[in-house]
């Protein structure tokens, strides 16, 4: 009888701390939190940063970075397979929960990453010929944004309803009947051999070899302060119900210091730019 509670008492601890570990990460060993944050790219230094800030504050969290890639980031996170994101604005993030009807909170601001046009057979706007062919971002995050700062540069106009995620049916005005390629954002620093221009987010621009402040043949300057580009902060997400998760808000804090952002101006060679405060700024 005595064994038999003992079992029983063990069967409704382990019930009462399942959904703890559900809604905080995963427990490793020592107490560790384990943290799966889902992103879209390789490129570990920033996120190493972050995890060195926690260490140095003695915290017991462990950062697992998933490679989603090829998958719906905003939708594993929904049905938990992953804890955290970071890959995405606010103008994309709010479009695609909507959508998808998902239940999803922004719990920080990360960088800003300026999207530029660069090309290597003209030097300038103006020497952009009548239908020249420029390639463009053909993800949604993305691909609005690039019309904007077509738009921004004065080679096109927008339909109103374009909002800050248009697409290319929604161009009003072609000023100079530019043909649109729509390619994979990694591919588009190779397209300027064969296009007159294209559009290229900065840490692309950067691992490419191109310099993404003197190269550009027209740069969309970054206004924090600006309402009209601020739905471009890029954020970290969690679920709405662990939008107040402890755990997770530590790895935000981290992410908002000084050492995060030496790390960020090494990625991207100083082109793109924190959004957000931070101490000795």
């Amino acid at each position: 009888m005595k064994k038999t509670l003992r079992k029983i008492a063990a069967l409704l601890s382990l019930l009462i701390l399942v959904p703890g570990f559900a809604a905080c990460g995963s427990e490793a060993a020592g107490g560790t939190t384990v943290v799966k944050i889902g992103t879209t790219s390789d490129e570990p230094r920033v996120w190493d940063a972050v995890q060195k800030e926690l260490d140095r504050r003695g915290e017991k969290i462990k950062i697992e970075r998933i490679n989603l890639t090829n998958g719906e980031p905003n939708k594993a996170l929904a049905e938990g397979e992953i804890d955290l994101n970071a890959f995405q604005h606010y103008a994309y993030f709010n479009k695609n929960k909507e959508e998808l009807e998902l239940d999803l909170t922004a719990i920080g601001d990360t960088v800003i990453v300026p999207l530029n046009l660069f090309s290597k057979k003209h030097t300038s706007l103006e020497a952009l010929p009548q239908g020249a062919t420029i390639a463009i971002p053909d993800d949604p995050t993305n691909q609005g944004r690039a019309l904007i700062v077509l738009k921004n540069a004065g080679l096109i106009t927008l339909a109103p309803e374009a909002g800050n995620n248009g697409l290319i049916k929604d161009i009003a005005e072609n000023y100079k009947e530019i043909k649109f390629v729509e390619l994979a954002g990694a591919q588009l620093p190779r397209s300027l051999e064969d296009v007159d221009a294209a559009i290229i987010n900065c840490g692309y621009a950067v691992d490419y070899g191109l310099d993404p402040i003197n190269d550009p043949i027209y740069r969309d300057e970054i206004d924090l302060s600006n309402p009209e580009q601020q739905p471009f902060f890029n954020i970290i997400a969690a679920r709405t119900e662990d939008k107040e998760n402890p755990v997770y808000l530590k790895i935000v804090d981290a992410y908002h210091t000084k050492g995060v952002v030496d790390a960020i101006n090494e990625v991207y060679s100083f082109a793109a730019l924190p959004a957000f405060d931070y101490e000795g700024k």
